[in-house]
């Protein structure tokens, strides 16, 4: 069966697959516009997923707000 987490930031949704933990995938709108994703988007996505997978709650506030410093930080060392 497949989770499916929608987070209120960055239009990330996060997709696990109960039957086989550690397989799923995210999706965010990170990933329009000309030039990006700039490097360590992907890496932020991939740390949320294993997050996830590993059973922190990604949906809590403070890890919200983790991952909005986190990708400001990343798109501000690209400038």
């Amino acid at each position: 069966m497949i989770k499916e987490i929608g987070l209120p930031c960055y239009g990330m949704v996060v997709r696990m697959d109960d039957e086989n933990p550690g397989n799923g995938s995210v999706e965010s709108d990170l990933h329009e516009g000309p030039g990006f994703p700039p490097p360590g988007i992907d890496a932020i996505e991939s740390m949320v997923l294993a997050h996830a997978c590993a059973g922190v709650d990604i949906e809590s506030p403070a890890y919200i707000e983790g991952i909005e410093t986190a990708v400001e930080a990343v798109m501000n060392h690209g400038e």
